[in-house]
């Protein structure tokens, strides 16, 4: 396919409510949360914003100057801008969208599980202290753990096979309002409890005396990971940009979209949180067990356990579109394989994939490596393939392919760009560097 036929987004609109839905995802209202809980609160947030708008937004305005200089999918684009080696690093970025989803699919699923549950029982049991073992019993169930993520991996392959315009643009400008209202309901149902207060001083009041080593690494790889960024996503949807769009406040305006959201989550979480005495470092089980807690205790808890799920569906399968969309790209692309092809095959093998990772969490599939498969393909994607596609992307624009990646960055001149030489030196330096820390730690660990 030429770049000339390529499909293209409708409107700056649709192309900013799709790239925040990319980044959008249970990163930021599963994962931010606790990550915050488990790191004292306000000093993290601090430097969790730090981080995101310096080397965030230049990993991403990086990824989205090479996707629309090539106007390709993320091989295609490092194929065509240098060759060589550098498609290998696009690979990465499809196999590690393919392996993200695989399981990503699976905890999505729960959230659909969990809005049904919300009106059938879920209240209840939660109401008697038993929402752990309701979690527990759900996800050791193969047959709904796999239905759930069947529904979930369904609407996500809908949505990629009706394309760019029908699709992706359409869905995404009806979730992204929808989750943002969404969060406004939560928000002003939370800090309206009795006891909110104390939440939102853990959130907002800064205790630096909590900040360690250890907090600056997951302030790293939160942000970096919540930006959906090293997988190539931001890349294939830059190569649907017009040449007209200013790509600074794109990035901009996604990073700001993105951490916005994160930043929202934590004020629907934290006042309920600490309102019902829970505990704020509860770690991944905040979400399916804690606040279900917390929900059987507020007045209409099942209409507001409904709206959180919901919200996490939203936010979950407008990210799921996008690791799709890398892997359909490729085929189209390179292959020539015609977009409901590549949409439904890819899908399934996808789906396939994320079996064992469904069985792995209720003891039903053997551990790999001495992991839960599901660990393991998290382990493999966050850990290696999105740091390393991090620091390859960086050194590309900013050593590589400077002169390109200046050249889209400043629209050939036409956009002025305050910030490109700050930019420039963190792509070359900072960004690789931050992300080899987050790398090594994360091998190691």
């Amino acid at each position: 396919m030429s770049t000339n036929d390529r499909e293209q987004w409708g409107s700056r609109l649709g192309f900013i409510m799709a790239a925040a839905g990319s980044a959008v995802g249970l990163g930021n209202i599963w994962r931010f949360p606790y990550v915050t809980g488990m790191n004292g609160g306000g000093a993290f947030v601090l430097i969790y914003l730090l981080i995101v708008f310096t080397i965030g937004a230049s990993v991403m305005l990086a990824e989205m100057a090479i996707g629309r200089g090539a106007g390709l999918n993320a091989v295609g684009s490092f194929k065509k801008l240098r060759g060589g080696a550098w498609p290998l690093v696009g690979w990465m970025g499809v196999i590690a969208g393919f392996i993200i989803l695989s399981f990503y699919g699976v905890v999505a699923g729960w959230t659909i599980a969990y809005m049904i549950k919300s009106f059938t029982g879920l209240m209840e049991v939660a109401a008697q202290g038993k929402a752990g073992d309701a979690f527990g019993a759900f996800v050791s169930n193969p047959t709904q753990v796999i239905l759930y993520q069947a529904i979930f991996m369904l609407g996500t392959i809908w949505i990629v096979f009706r394309g760019i315009g029908e699709g992706i643009e359409k869905y995404c400008k009806v979730m992204m309002p929808a989750l943002f209202l969404l969060l406004l309901v939560l928000i002003v149902r939370a800090v309206t409890l009795d006891g909110a207060m104390k939440g939102l001083e853990f959130y907002l009041k800064p205790d630096f005396s909590k900040v360690t080593g250890k907090t600056i690494l997951d302030a790293l790889g939160q942000g970096f990971f919540s930006l959906s960024l090293g997988m190539g996503c931001m890349i294939t949807y830059g190569s649907y940009l017009s040449k007209d769009e200013a790509l600074p406040s794109a990035a901009f305006t996604v990073t700001f979209l993105d951490t916005m959201v994160a930043f929202l989550a934590g004020f629907a979480i934290f006042p309920a949180v600490f309102a019902f005495n829970m505990e704020p470092a509860a770690g991944p089980g905040l979400t399916f067990i804690t606040l279900p807690s917390v929900f059987s205790k507020m007045p209409m808890g099942a209409f507001f356990s409904f709206v959180f799920f919901l919200l996490l569906f939203f936010a979950a399968i407008t990210s799921s579109v996008s690791l799709l969309e890398v892997c359909v790209a490729y085929f189209k692309d390179e292959l020539g394989w015609d977009r409901a092809k590549a949409s439904w095959i890819l899908g399934l093998l996808i789906f396939l994939l994320g079996i064992p990772s469904a069985l792995s969490l209720g003891g039903h599939f053997p551990k790999v490596l001495g992991k839960d498969f599901l660990d393991l393909m998290d382990y493999l994607s966050s850990n290696v393939l999105l740091p390393l596609g991090g620091i390859f992307i960086s050194i590309f624009a900013g050593w590589i392919w400077l002169d390109g990646a200046r050249a889209e960055a400043t629209s050939n001149g036409r956009v002025q760009f305050a910030f490109e030489t700050a930019w420039v030196w963190i792509c070359r330096v900072v960004a690789p560097l931050a992300v080899a820390i987050i790398f090594i730690k994360g091998v190691k660990g």
